[in-house]
């Protein structure tokens, strides 16, 4: 895919002249379109012409250039290393769910660093009467993006993403009600493609009876943008009654089951790109939306304190999210986790040299009492799901891993997740010498940030 205004506004920031670049257009165009060599030049002399005229560097309005302009932090996203699931990624998010903050206020915000977010209904005034009988319901919802490597596996892209989005309301005890679809593709993507994509999305909103009842389907960039990708994502609402699962529920003493991981979009996308593509079939199942239904119809439903999907950077990156919420510590037995993690999966990350506590595992977790724990394990074994109790909370405020011979290990999520494909592993998972001077600029340009909302609201709110 080629970002046709991004590379035209880089080329000119360089110094390259307007027929330099013009050719270079050209050169992109006949790279993926089949395309007369006059129509691409007259199409590159559009694009030149909208980025010159766009340019704000000449803008006089002090107003409309703070509007217009960016807060930049002058460290890439690549080099924070965001969307990698480590503490790179965390750092960043940390910074966005503050930004995020207005007056009012959430039950479930995204400063909890939760699975899914959440309101009371009896928090919005409109619906605040007892008439309503509604008073200890609570609306949860979540927005999943697409997994950027499955762009050219769009049924199975499809399928896993929607998977994730009602996992997500399910470990916070909401029931999925409604499935939306957010859908971008590129100039040059087949029409089929947006076709299979939707077919792997159905496929869930099937499986679970759970309705599609909305989206929107446009081109990445318009017609700035040329190549095949696909991107985008799926939101969800769910309904829980009374009680929400969230991290911040969590109590010492808690135990922590783990069902089996047999992985989800990330491991799918292990399999793909390393050729191992008979692993993808060991993530084609519903297990984990089938247990968390076991869970919700229970009658131990209120000895769940919260549970919660092995996804953000593995349970490396999890359970230190968890910790930071919970305000806890947790004791881990590994061998009780590899245990649990699918044989042909484990095989495959073994092969390709990937940690398994750093990847998504699509394994749930569960945080209960103790009473209950071997309660939940036979019930899950019967409609056999595999289920074990693999640890416990402490106040420890760390995470540690006890290992077959009682080695025990405190363990940290890396600056990226566990490096799943080869480009990854190339790259690399390591802390860049330079963190503290990126922290610091990143702080700076959110704060910035935040400063130009509230400018902009009083503005607005200055018109009346």
């Amino acid at each position: 895919m080629s970002d046709l205004e991004g590379l035209t506004r880089n080329l000119i920031k360089k110094g390259y002249s307007e027929q330099d670049i013009i050719d270079r257009i050209v050169q992109e165009y006949h790279d993926f379109k089949d395309i007369d060599n006059s129509l691409a030049i007259k199409y590159a002399k559009a694009i030149f012409e909208e980025c010159q005229k766009s340019d704000i560097s000449s803008v006089a309005n002090p107003f409309i250039k703070e509007l217009l302009d960016i807060n930049n932090a002058n460290v890439t996203i690549g080099k924070q290393g965001v969307g990698c699931r480590g503490a790179g990624d965390f750092f960043v998010h940390k910074l966005i769910a503050e930004l995020s903050e207005t007056d009012k206020k959430p039950f479930l915000a995204p400063t909890s660093l939760d699975d899914a977010g959440a309101i009371r209904l009896s928090s919005i005034t409109s619906f605040n009467g007892k008439r309503y009988g509604h008073y200890d319901l609570i609306v949860a919802s979540k927005m999943e993006g697409i997994h950027s490597r499955l762009s050219d596996f769009p049924f199975i892209c499809g399928f896993h993403v929607t998977r994730a989005a009602l996992r997500d309301l399910y470990v916070k005890g909401a029931k999925p009600i409604s499935i939306m679809v957010d859908v971008h593709l590129g100039d040059d993507a087949d029409v089929g493609k947006l076709f299979d994509f939707m077919s792997g999305v159905s496929t869930i909103a099937e499986l679970t009876n759970v309705p599609i009842t909305a989206g929107s389907t446009l081109r990445i960039g318009g017609d700035m943008v040329i190549g095949n990708r696909l991107v985008g994502g799926i939101a969800a609402v769910g309904l829980a009654k009374r009680k929400l699962l969230a991290r911040r529920n969590i109590k010492n003493g808690d135990r922590i089951l783990m069902t089996e991981g047999g992985g989800g979009g990330t491991i799918t996308t292990t399999a793909i790109y390393s050729g191992n593509h008979e692993v993808v079939k060991e993530t084609m199942n519903i297990k984990f939306l089938e247990a968390c239904e076991i869970v919700l119809n229970s009658n131990y439903i209120n000895e769940i304190r919260a549970m919660c999907d092995v996804t953000n950077g593995g349970l490396r990156g999890d359970l230190y999210e968890i910790n930071y919420e919970a305000n806890c510590g947790v004791n881990i037995f590994e061998e009780k986790v590899r245990n649990l993690v699918n044989p042909i999966v484990l095989d495959m990350l073994e092969k390709v040299g990937v940690d398994y506590l750093g990847v998504s595992l699509d394994a749930l977790l569960i945080f209960c009492s103790e009473s209950v724990s071997e309660k939940i394990i036979g019930d899950l074994k019967r409609k056999n799901i595999r289920c074990d109790e693999i640890g416990y909370v402490d106040d420890s405020n760390q995470v540690f891993l006890t290992y077959e011979e009682k080695k025990k290990k405190e363990i940290l999520p890396k600056f990226r997740e566990s490096a799943y494909t080869k480009i990854k592993q190339e790259i690399g998972e390591e802390t860049p010498e330079s963190l503290k001077n990126m922290e610091k600029n990143i702080e700076n340009s959110a704060l910035k940030a935040l400063n130009k909302r509230k400018k902009i609201i009083k503005y607005i709110k200055n018109l009346n």
